[in-house]
């Protein structure tokens, strides 16, 4: 008799597959999907792991929650991320950061001009960098240009363009409806404000391209 543990475990891992078949052919050699494994992550994200590597990381027992619709919509999402060149990049900020507050404080004490500035450049440099990881406009911002292009990497693989918009707002509205957070709520608020304007401008477009008859 199977066990429960058992079946949730193949379960898991047909998912995994049905996503990694929902990749661009150009993208499924160096684009890994995997389940999450460190504590409270989030839904989906998709992080750098290497040179030339990528890895889509997804909470399964949330993720299963979701509508299979809903599911490959935020898929594309974290896939258009990555066409997009938004995802995060192995961190060599923090780490800058401290060598170069380090070294402000060694050339301090020497009293070496030269290296106190080459130092403050470090930090401030990393702190720059920094400061544009974490700027809520602007991730924002990459987060609805993905939305566009999920939108259409759905319609590649045979959606029709109506029921990826609805696929995906019903997907957003589930993630605001989860999320305690108020700064990540209002993200996903934003994104879907943003997904609506667009939704209504595509229809009309559709609209005004009939024939009269």
């Amino acid at each position: 008799m199977t066990s429960y543990a058992t079946s949730t475990t193949r379960a898991e891992m047909s998912e995994l597959r049905r996503l990694k078949a929902l990749l661009p052919p150009e993208l499924q050699s160096w684009v890994m999907v995997e389940g999450a494994t460190t504590v409270n992550p989030p839904l989906i994200t998709a992080e750098e792991i290497g040179k030339d590597q990528v890895e889509i990381q997804i909470d399964l027992i949330r993720w299963e929650q979701l509508a299979i619709d809903q599911r490959n919509l935020l898929f594309w999402h974290e896939v258009a991320r990555i066409q997009n060149d938004t995802i995060p990049k192995d961190g060599w900020e923090m780490a800058a950061l401290a060598i170069g507050l380090g070294g402000a404080v060694g050339e301090l004490w020497v009293q070496d001009g030269l290296l106190l500035l080459l130092a403050l450049g470090l930090c401030g440099v990393s702190g720059y960098r920094l400061f544009q990881k974490n700027n809520n406009e602007r991730t924002v911002r990459e987060a609805i240009d993905a939305d566009e292009k999920a939108i259409a990497l759905a319609t590649r693989f045979g959606y029709s363009l109506p029921n990826a918009y609805k696929s995906l707002g019903s997907a957003l509205k589930a993630l605001i409806d989860q999320t305690p957070k108020k700064r990540q709520r209002g993200k996903y608020e934003a994104r879907l404000e943003a997904l609506k304007r667009s939704a209504a401008k595509a229809k009309a477009k559709a609209k005004g391209s009939r024939p009269e008859l």
